[in-house]
């Protein structure tokens, strides 16, 4: 776990590729660890696009339950302009923790919290990031459809250990969509063809995932006719 300063950002692009997980570079090279890649997507007009024009609604649902001056970890960077928001939303009195295992994430996270000084940015494996004492949210935002199972367990029970006493894990993700909405065939389709670790939330509630589901309350809403939801775990 570290924070890396703007002056290292100037890498060759192999660098990109140090210290990534296979899965990763296998399945998502194209959009998440690629660095002309990443750069060209990370706009809120893809964001939008992705999400059926339901981003702004989902992003709401996290940002919504941000408390002033509260320190917040935010599992992975999203593309577009959510990071930058929520640590807005933070503000100079609490703390902001972003973290990502990948080089390009975390330039990008840089590049637009680099002027919030109660912000930082770590590169580091969410199923094991220390983080700097507890945190009052962790959040997950479209992150668990796009990690393996065993992967999915590791970042569920990080994420609630790292939370501090009235601390809320909050995740927002995928869902299985009710049987008349269109979009659950095109999910399908999309599954299949690009997002091999998506379909397991179709098929498991995200509290499954935790090892020590019984002593936390687990509180479910669902979007869209059930293609997304947001579920908040709190330590009883």
């Amino acid at each position: 776990m570290r924070r890396i300063p703007p002056e290292q950002l100037q890498r060759p692009v192999q660098a990109y590729y140090d210290g990534v997980p296979n899965y990763l570079v296998d399945v998502y090279d194209w959009c998440y660890v690629n660095p002309r890649r990443a750069r060209l997507l990370d706009r809120n007009i893809v964001v939008r696009t992705l999400l059926f024009l339901q981003d702004q609604r989902l992003m709401r649902s996290y940002l919504e339950r941000i408390r002033p001056g509260s320190r917040v970890w935010q599992v992975a960077h999203v593309y577009g302009d959510l990071v930058t928001r929520a640590a807005r939303a933070v503000g100079p009195h609490g703390s902001f923790h972003l973290s990502d295992i990948t080089p390009i994430q975390v330039e990008r996270g840089l590049l637009k919290l680099g002027r919030m000084p109660w912000a930082r940015v770590f590169r580091a494996d969410a199923g094991s990031f220390g983080g700097q004492g507890k945190y009052d949210m962790a959040c997950s935002f479209f992150l668990l459809h796009e990690i393996p199972e065993d992967k999915k367990r590791e970042v569920v029970d990080r994420m609630l250990a790292s939370l501090a006493e009235g601390g809320e894990a909050v995740f927002v993700d995928y869902h299985r969509p009710r049987p008349w909405q269109p979009i659950g065939w095109l999910l399908r389709g999309v599954n299949a063809l690009l997002e091999p670790f998506a379909y397991a939330l179709w098929q498991h509630e995200i509290q499954e995932y935790a090892t020590n589901a019984d002593d936390y309350t687990w509180e479910k809403r669902t979007f869209f006719g059930g293609v997304y939801q947001r579920v908040v775990a709190r330590k009883k």
